[in-house]
């Protein structure tokens, strides 16, 4: 039983209002590359772990099409929550509405922390600010209260990692949204939380267009993943 990740699926299966092929040739039919590869590498016994930006519907209503494509793909989902997913409710109301639309492969990372082959799947959306858009200083008020929530969830999720993993010896690998790292930017509050809890993999998203850059990097004794879609070529990265 295989793990898999892949971020940023950007899914709008009904109008495409909002599809991702504006972006450029990389783009262009991402929905069929992303269900012809994921159909090609992943089976019914595997889990695909999708960390954010998962639709771009506005209400939990409205992402049924898209809940439901995901449903129709090989494998358990575990989804988490990105920038773009504001169709995101509590996750006792989302599993309630998946549960009585027929949605059964499914489920959350979301504050809680799940137990796979080989590792304790853990993480939370994170925070990030590119400097080159969004000067510090022009943040400051925000990136303090979200960062702390963002530290609050994390927190909970490690906690119950380490509890699984004291109780299997299995490694925590922590999945994110946001990268924690990136270029000159660094979250340092989440960061001292991956350090305290001995975190030393961790897998993130929602970067775009950045492909000659390299997919693993290191800041300290910390290995970091970039997994966004369009990096992976809409192909789910396998977990070893």
């Amino acid at each position: 039983m295989a793990v898999f990740v892949i971020a940023d699926l950007h899914l709008d299966t009904v109008t495409y209002e909002k599809s991702m092929e504006v972006f450029g040739n990389r783009w262009q039919g991402y929905l069929e590359k992303i269900k012809n590869n994921w159909t090609r590498v992943v089976e019914d016994n595997d889990t695909v772990i999708i960390p954010g930006d998962i639709s771009w519907a506005l209400t939990t209503e409205e992402s049924l099409p898209d809940m439901k494509w995901i449903d129709a793909l090989p494998g358990r989902k575990l989804i988490m929550k990105g920038n773009h997913d504001f169709w995101w409710s509590t996750v006792s109301k989302m599993r309630k509405f998946f549960a009585e639309n027929g949605i059964t492969t499914i489920d959350f990372l979301y504050n809680n922390a799940i137990e796979l082959d080989g590792f304790i799947a853990a993480g939370s959306r994170g925070w990030f600010v590119d400097k080159t858009v969004q000067p510090q200083k022009s943040v400051n008020a925000d990136y303090s209260k979200i960062v702390n929530r963002e530290v609050i969830r994390l927190k909970l999720s490690l906690d119950e990692a380490k509890k699984l993993s004291e109780a299997s010896g299995k490694e925590i690998i922590a999945f994110f949204h946001f990268p924690p790292v990136w270029s000159d930017f660094e979250c340092d509050e989440i960061l001292r939380v991956l350090k305290e809890y001995n975190v030393s993999r961790c897998y993130f998203g929602h970067i775009h267009g950045c492909y000659s850059q390299g997919s693993v990097f290191k800041w300290e004794n910390i290995e970091f993943r970039m997994i966004s879609a369009d990096f992976l070529g809409f192909l789910p990265q396998i977990i070893v």
